[in-house]
């Protein structure tokens, strides 16, 4: 059986031919350094690509170091806050408590201090109405005695300053 790319009768002999042709074409041309070059600025661009990328991510987990140095001094400084709070609520607490006893006690020394003029206001009353009483039974005594003797005028003067001390 005859080859048939060495028949120049048939026609794969002539499209073998054609490729040949195309290919010196393209060789001459300086295709495959084109090619090279392409494929190379696609491997720069891809390489560029995987820097940046290297690059955003170092900067990604930097930037969440920091976040988190962050997130860690904001906790210590909301744990010291709330420390802080709470010494304070506690002191207010203690001081309010001391205010209110000072508080308590000065009213029960001013309840007794009431008390106290209360009571000697009514004893004193007593005391007046005990000599008022005393008073006017004495006269009442005196006025019996004299009744059955005769009008003095000395006693009816006595009896009308003895009536006017007592009241």
């Amino acid at each position: 059986m005859p080859s048939v790319l060495t028949n120049p009768q048939d026609a794969h002999f002539w499209a073998f031919i054609a490729l040949l042709v195309l290919i010196a074409i393209l060789w001459r041309a300086k295709t495959p350094a084109l090619l090279g070059k392409a494929l190379d600025s696609t491997g720069d661009r891809v390489k560029a690509q995987l820097a940046e990328a290297a690059r955003l991510r170092q900067e990604a987990q930097d930037l969440l170091a920091q976040i988190q140095t962050q997130r860690v001094e904001t906790e210590h400084a909301a744990a010291e806050l709330m420390a802080a709070a709470q010494a304070d609520a506690e002191r207010l607490r203690k001081e309010s408590a001391a205010r209110l006893e000072e508080d308590i006690r000065r009213r029960g020394v001013l309840a007794e201090r009431k008390i106290a003029l209360a009571e000697a206001q009514a004893a004193n009353e007593v005391k007046a109405a005990a000599a008022e009483m005393a008073a006017q039974a004495a006269e009442a005594v005196l006025a019996a005695r004299i009744a059955g003797a005769s009008n003095d005028p000395l006693i009816d003067q006595g009896l009308s300053q003895l009536g006017a001390r007592f009241s």
